[in-house]
């Protein structure tokens, strides 16, 4: 048995390519909205997040051969558990991660290495910022940026509930909330963003199946700045972009 953990809709391309190398495979997701997407695939999927101790008593009663973590690169506790799992566990820990891309050296774009930096940096431009970086960590922009007479915060969200009573708890005025599903072309970010008047875009550096590029491409032509969150620095040791690189290594370690 192989277990993945997923997420993303690279996560389940490469779990269809496991299954279909010929192993037998769980998948791993936090929503049932993921949950219903690998199960179109033909894959059997499990729901809810798994901390260390959960991680390694799965393996032990489903004779987990090895691990593949093909979550988001900002998944970070998932990271750390699934490598504290794999190594209690015995068994080998393999990293997926989507590669990351080439931004340039535009003067409007920062990259900071942390969401406290991210705040910080977006309270000192001002004007209407524009936070695509989830619900999460909203509580840190939350506190730099609500109150301020010179910023409006308007966040980007995926449209659930939870999301919704989060905004609202921290006192994100409604008016000021996109709950849309992405991701999103070029041109819908730039109406968004003459929508909302936006001068400050903040996102993280997820890679292209997430659609930075298109964020970042449009906000940059329109003259915003861009304030980009760096992945998380993991030591995940060897660290495949490429499907087949992933199956070989299965190959070699879980046949």
């Amino acid at each position: 048995m192989i277990f993945a953990l997923c997420g993303t809709g690279d996560a389940r391309e490469l779990a269809v390519r496991i299954q279909q190398s010929g192993f037998e495979l769980l998948t791993s997701v936090v929503t049932d909205n993921a949950a219903n997407s690998l199960r179109e695939a033909n894959l059997s999927v499990r729901i809810g997040r798994l901390g260390k101790d959960g991680l390694v008593t799965l393996i032990r009663r489903e004779e987990v051969r090895a691990i593949v973590d093909a979550s988001h690169p900002f998944a970070e506790e998932a990271h750390r558990n699934a490598m504290a799992a794999a190594e209690e566990a015995g068994i080998p820990y393999i990293r997926f991660e989507r590669a990351s891309l080439d931004y340039g050296d535009d003067p409007r774009l920062t990259v900071v290495s942390s969401y406290e930096e991210a705040a910080a940096e977006s309270k000192k431009c001002k004007g209407s910022v524009m936070l695509t970086t989830g619900c999460k960590t909203l509580h840190i922009f939350a506190g730099h940026l609500l109150g301020d007479p010179e910023i409006r915060l308007v966040v980007r969200t995926l449209p659930r509930r939870d999301n919704m009573e989060r905004c609202e708890e921290l006192g994100v005025e409604q008016k000021n909330i996109i709950a849309l599903q992405g991701p999103f072309s070029r041109e819908l970010n730039e109406a968004l963003y003459r929508q909302y008047g936006t001068t400050v875009m903040v996102t993280k550096e997820s890679g292209k199946p997430g659609a930075v590029d298109e964020k970042i491409a449009a906000a940059l032509e329109l003259g915003i700045r861009v304030i980009l969150i760096s992945r998380p620095d993991i030591d995940f040791g060897a660290v495949f972009t490429d499907f087949q690189d992933v199956i070989e290594q299965l190959n070699k370690v879980a046949r």
